[in-house]
């Protein structure tokens, strides 16, 4: 049974502003690692049992040669296998791409389809893109030729999967790809050292890569970076072909001098250039969510959704779930869906969320929930729309170190509204898990 989060006090960790795109998830990864040290000597004293029939885990990694700490969002193929990426692991413990295969008894089988070496890219944090080609297209945070990562793509063989680099500038976030198979994403630095937005387009014998916007421009402040600095997560595209996502920091507000993140739209112009749009900076207003790890989701009617690592108010500073609706102006109002107003019922969602065929979002926490982890292990939630407007927030399953930790990517569907995700931590080893939550 799903229990309803209560709402009261409480305190979380904060965060801090740091000053680049590489020194960001390197933050928050020591940060993990630290909670997952102390994790491996608290779990052993919470050997109760697992949540109920909803929640299982279909694979613990780090056994067998395999990879560990799973950032990234999972891909699912038509076959039913999942794909996605470990940080470390592998052949030359730079990190593989794996393939989980459903066997016939219900168990789940890992093959790591490639080891990086670190000149090919390591640490791939992102998640994978499958093409309707079957290959699979990703990123490397770090090394590649010029150290500053690789874009990969994956190609299925007789003889295996074959690997080759697309574009010597990696990410940390998720590419998406349009109907032409083009890919979308913050890659590479940009023209000013603060992230950019990045188009590779397919082309008969190579990848061309076009630079859509550099964020922190000068032509508009300064000193500062209105237009957001540091471009975290995955854009998405709406119904027209334009482009929205979020930054981690900047924004018209001021927090240690680069503000705390923005929402923003890449309107694409007849003429095929793109115009930047700040949507929204964090926080406008006291109880604002502040710090943005997560990407944007839309729904049918062009709303966006969202999440916030910090903020929420002086009694809630564990994050925020928004969501951005245009009005009849043509400007853009947010509205606060949930602030996480206690630990035990998760906070810092770091995390895109995920729409259900219903209308539910689901999403994750990194911390907060069961202190089987430092600042706690995280938590799957879910919120639920009412008719007077207002979204009930449920948690779905309190992670406990031993079945998964502090997860860092957005969950998935299938066709029958099971969900999968990966944890950072936790498991046997420690070294994260997938999971399957059936409704």
């Amino acid at each position: 049974m799903m229990i309803e989060a209560e709402m009261s006090e409480s305190s979380t960790c904060g965060s801090t502003v740091g000053d680049g795109i590489r020194s960001t998830r390197c933050r928050l990864l020591c940060s993990l690692k630290i909670a997952g040290v102390v994790a491996l000597g608290l779990a052993l004293l919470f050997d109760n049992a697992w949540a109920g029939p909803r929640y299982k885990v279909d694979h613990f990694f780090g056994a067998g040669g395999g990879g560990g700490g799973l950032w990234g969002r999972l891909a699912l193929g038509s076959n039913g296998n999942l794909y996605g990426t470990t940080i470390g692991g592998g052949a030359h413990d730079d990190g593989t791409v794996f393939e989980l295969i459903r066997e016939g008894d219900g168990s789940w089988t890992e093959t790591v389809l490639h080891s990086f070496d670190g000149n090919d890219g390591d640490f791939p944090f992102a998640g994978l893109v499958l093409g309707r080609n079957g290959k699979l297209y990703g990123t490397a945070h770090g090394g590649g030729p010029n150290a500053a990562g690789t874009v990969f793509q994956l190609t299925p063989g007789l003889n295996g999967w074959v690997f080759s680099v697309l574009s010597q500038s990696g990410s940390h976030a998720n590419l998406i790809m349009d109907k032409a198979g083009n890919l979308y994403g913050p890659i590479g630095p940009g023209k000013y050292y603060e992230g950019a937005v990045t188009e590779l387009v397919r082309g008969s014998k190579s990848w061309k890569e076009n630079l859509l916007y550099s964020f922190c421009s000068p032509l508009l402040a300064e000193g500062s970076c209105p237009d957001g600095a540091v471009p975290f997560a995955e854009v998405v595209f709406d119904a027209a072909g334009n482009l929205y996502g979020t930054t981690e920091f900047g924004g018209i507000g001021k927090l240690g001098g680069l503000g705390g993140g923005t929402a923003f739209q890449l309107k694409h112009k007849p003429d095929g250039t793109w115009q930047h749009i700040l949507l929204h900076s964090f926080p406008s207003f006291p109880g604002d969510g502040q710090i943005v790890y997560a990407g944007l989701v839309i729904d049918k009617a062009g709303n966006l959704y969202g999440a916030t690592q910090g903020g929420g108010g002086a009694s809630s500073t564990g994050g925020t779930i928004f969501k951005l609706s245009r009005n009849a102006n043509g400007q853009w109002k947010e509205t606060i869906l949930y602030r996480f107003p206690k630990a035990y019922d998760g906070n810092s969602p770091g995390a895109s969320l995920v729409f259900d065929k219903a209308g539910n979002l689901y999403g994750t926490t990194a911390l907060g929930g069961i202190n089987a982890c430092s600042n706690g292990c995280g938590v799957v939630f879910k919120l639920t729309p009412l008719s007077n407007g207002k979204w009930k927030y449920t948690v779905v399953h309190r992670l406990k170190f031993k079945d998964g930790a502090n997860p860092a990517a957005a969950l998935i569907l299938d066709e029958k509204g099971n969900l999968y995700g990966p944890t950072t931590l936790g498991g046997k080893g420690g070294y994260g898990v997938v999971f399957e939550i059936t409704p």
